[in-house]
């Protein structure tokens, strides 16, 4: 059985983690982003949205960072590096999968520009000292740190992310998966199931979230991917929920970067389409 989840509510984190809750499941969603607002001084709040989203079975999934941890601004560094510790600490305290950001970018006053010292040794060692000590910091229990795979910043590639997984060398360093963010050649946009079986294979014991959105290659001069609704693009779904589906724990699905209401339940209706043609059941599908 899968979860997905995702935006596109009619009711917000503000309105409590109880309403919130169930307006996950009105949804259709067994999975929910954690309120990036949250904050680990307030424990008996996160105690609070733990017991909503445990009596309505949906699965807090991640919390996400989304700063610059290897920004060479040591001030912003270290502001972003304990912005990242605090949102962990969030993800423990609720029991979610895992707090995940980028890793960054060597390019002062941006979040993951692209530089060409993100893709170098150093790039590696920075990496690798980073997700050490942000998870020596805070010593995590339950939820685990993750890096997305990005196009210019490591890690780039699932070969490389098991590379970084190996270095890093900490139990509670997980992998995030987003195929659209590493498709970056023709040959991988019309193979794109081959990749998600590569990340499946080689990272599956490690996956604790993934994204869900599409990619369509543009008729230009100059290679040209972009980001469109699922469904819309050449991402093979029925491979990608397929691997999911095998594995033996719960790794939710997270649909994400649309626009409105109806975007997001378009998205929705049309995994659920793909998972019913492969026979996949989905918790407290609509």
């Amino acid at each position: 059985m899968l979860r997905l989840g995702g935006h596109g509510l009619p009711v917000g984190p503000e309105a409590g983690p109880q309403p919130f809750a169930r307006a996950h499941v009105d949804f259709g969603y067994g999975a929910a982003y954690v309120p990036a607002a949250l904050t680990a001084a307030d424990s008996a709040l996160l105690a609070e949205w733990e017991a909503a989203f445990s009596a309505a079975d949906v699965m807090l999934a991640e919390i996400g960072i989304w700063r610059n941890l290897v920004t060479p601004d040591d001030a912003v560094r270290r502001a972003n590096l304990a912005y990242a510790a605090d949102k962990l600490a969030v993800a423990d305290a609720v029991g979610a999968g895992c707090a995940v950001s980028y890793i960054g970018s060597f390019s002062a006053g941006t979040d993951y520009a692209p530089a060409a010292a993100n893709m170098g040794p150093e790039a590696f060692e920075a990496a690798v000292e980073t997700v050490r000590s942000l998870l020596d910091t805070v010593k995590p229990r339950r939820a685990k740190f993750a890096l997305e795979m990005m196009q210019y910043s490591l890690p780039d590639s699932v070969d490389s992310y098991v590379a970084l997984i190996k270095a890093v060398d900490r139990p509670m360093f997980g992998a995030h998966f987003d195929p659209v963010n590493i498709i970056m050649t023709p040959r991988v946009y019309w193979d794109n199931a081959a990749l998600i079986r590569e990340c499946f294979d080689k990272l599956g014991a490690h996956v604790v979230s993934c994204h869900a959105k599409d990619i369509v290659l543009r008729h230009q001069a100059a290679l040209h991917l972009d980001e469109c609704q699922i469904g819309e693009g050449v991402l093979d779904y029925r491979a990608y929920l397929t691997a999911l589906s095998r594995l033996p724990r719960d790794v939710p699905l997270l649909t994400e970067h649309l626009s409105t209401p109806a975007d997001y339940a378009t998205a929705r209706d049309r995994i659920f389409a793909v998972g019913d043609a492969a026979g996949i059941v989905f918790k407290h599908r609509r």
